[in-house]
């Protein structure tokens, strides 16, 4: 049965994405080359730009990133002769997804116009061309896609896609740390006899759940030959029985029981991360070996250290349930710091594109890369030093569905 249910999600998914194809009417693809592909070939010139030609007039447009950030250089020739720089009055426009406009304008430098204005990461874009030579005026307007795509949001809805503001958050420091659950030393009690006498009954066994005030024995005691009964001072669980019928009742203990409602987690600190912890810190109990996991504090430090130079430090967790079983390993992240970041997102919406991390940002029904520069993190969050505004709208979970979308249209990068 489960492998029907998964062949029928993969059936699911494939339908849901083809209604992205590029081929489809309304599509990236369908409004000048989807996600970077082009409808018809770009034609090159010597400079490895694009040729825009207008009426014998040529512009070769590049991108110039070398030695300096991208910034556009254009050659013109009328008719295959170089015009002088200086001869053409030239303007780009870039409209970028969200309706943002950058206005670009040129002056000569050697024997190409260079534009003014830095041109940042996505180059995404549709490109209006506006120049002036000898009094006539040439235009050209085109699409310059990467890294885009369109999902209908009842299409992204069934993907379980899932979107978040950037903006401000505070990480926390945590230090790693393993451990083991030990009982609760301040919650197990050990039962004997108030009088010594012979074991006339024992109601309880080893390993048993047992109330408070419920009878565990019976002894007859030596001096007055009467019978009282043994009961337990705590609720818990009988660890240990060392009590059976007919046996003498003396000092030593009848029955351990330990209380298992709350159980320690001894953690393992190392000299290394020693002067960062103090008791009262936070920390996040998990089980080594699956997803459970538990809150709680530092309660207690020891000022002994272990064979391995570590010491061990306590957490008491609530057991109720009784899914940490004493015994069993587990691994900690202990909060040392906590640090405020004026921009930050989910690392689980991070993918590689190029050669950059990137989160999707969404804008209507289209999503677009965000080439991101990154600083600190935690376990949940990173933050954005450049890359993306505050207030944008980005993939935060199943970001890779997007990624899958623009890669089977073949994302470029054109110059």
């Amino acid at each position: 049965m489960k492998a029907a249910t998964g062949f029928i999600g993969i059936i699911f998914l494939a339908a849901v994405l083809g209604a992205c194809d590029s081929s489809a009417p309304g599509s990236a693809a369908s409004h000048g080359g989807g996600h970077g592909a082009e409808e018809a070939e770009v034609v090159k010139g010597p400079h490895g730009g694009r040729l825009l030609v207008s009426d014998g007039f040529t512009l070769e447009l590049s991108i110039f990133e070398t030695g300096v950030p991208p910034e556009f250089r254009v050659w013109a020739t009328l008719n295959g002769t170089p015009i002088p720089p200086n001869a053409v009055d030239l303007n780009i426009k870039l409209t970028r997804l969200g309706g943002k406009v950058d206005d670009i304008n040129f002056a000569p430098q050697g024997d190409a116009l260079r534009g003014d204005t830095v041109i940042y990461e996505p180059h995404s874009f549709v490109v209006t061309i506006n120049a002036i030579h000898d009094g006539v005026r040439h235009s050209w307007e085109y699409d310059n896609f990467e890294g885009r795509t369109k999902i209908e949001a009842k299409v992204a809805e069934a993907l379980g896609i899932e979107t978040r503001i950037a903006g401000p958050v505070v990480l926390q420091e945590t230090v790693e740390v393993y451990g083991r659950i030990t009982e609760n030393a301040e919650r197990v009690s050990k039962v004997g006899a108030r009088f010594a006498g012979v074991v006339k009954s024992v109601s309880v066994s080893l390993g048993q759940a047992v109330r408070r005030g419920q009878t565990l024995a019976t002894i007859e005691s030596n001096e007055s030959l009467k019978r009282y009964e043994v009961r337990a001072p705590i609720a818990g669980v009988i660890t240990q029985r060392d009590a059976n019928t007919g046996e003498q009742a003396g000092a030593s203990p009848l029955f351990t029981i330990t209380d298992t409602s709350t159980v320690w987690a001894a953690l393992s600190i190392f000299p290394a991360d020693r002067g960062r912890i103090n008791t009262g810190a936070p920390v996040t109990v998990r089980h080594a070996a699956g997803d459970l996991s538990a809150e709680g504090v530092i309660d207690t430090i020891n000022i002994t250290a272990e064979a391995n130079q570590s010491v061990t430090a306590r957490v008491v967790l609530d057991n109720r349930d009784g899914r940490f079983i004493p015994g069993s390993y587990v691994k900690a992240s202990i909060k040392v710091a906590e640090h405020p970041v004026e921009l930050a997102v989910k690392r689980t919406g991070l993918q590689a594109f190029r050669d950059f991390t990137v989160v999707y940002a969404k804008i209507g029904d289209e999503y677009e890369v965000r080439m991101l520069e990154l600083g600190r993190q935690d376990s949940d969050w990173i933050e954005v030093l450049g890359g993306l505004d505050t207030g944008t709208r980005y993939v935060s979970e199943n970001s890779y569905v997007i990624k899958a979308d623009i890669e089977k249209s073949g994302a470029a990068h054109d110059h």
